[in-house]
């Protein structure tokens, strides 16, 4: 089992960038794909970008397709989500979410952290 804990959520202008971190529990992070989702106020959870275990395989919405980049630390325990370019209909909370299975962009991930903020000012 593993813990997921996000941080690095903040109030950002449009244009700018933030670093989210989730920071995971358990020494067998290395074994598990992991994913970005958002759900924004009035709106369903939706998937952002996932890594597979070993970091080669990435996979991204469209609508943050050259403007997010996701990645792992493994002898970190962290996936990490770079956001550049903010815009403000980026704004939502922000989760990040693990699985040993790949899962890709479903949200049948079984482990799942308490999310972090992000707001993006016009």
């Amino acid at each position: 089992q593993v813990q997921l804990v996000e941080s690095g959520g903040g109030l950002v202008q449009a244009g700018g960038s933030l670093r989210l971190s989730c920071a995971a529990s358990g020494r067998t992070f290395s074994y598990y794909a992991m994913a970005w989702f958002r759900q924004a106020p009035g709106k369903e959870r939706e998937f952002v970008a996932a890594i597979s275990w070993s970091g080669h395989s990435l996979w991204y919405t469209d609508s943050v397709k050259g403007r997010f980049t996701i990645s792992r630390d493994n002898a970190k325990n962290t996936v990490y989500l770079q956001m550049n370019s903010l815009k403000p209909e980026d704004t939502a909370v922000y989760y990040c979410a693990g699985d040993t299975r790949a899962v890709g962009n479903s949200p049948a991930y079984s482990y799942w952290g308490q999310g972090t903020q992000v707001t993006v000012s016009s």
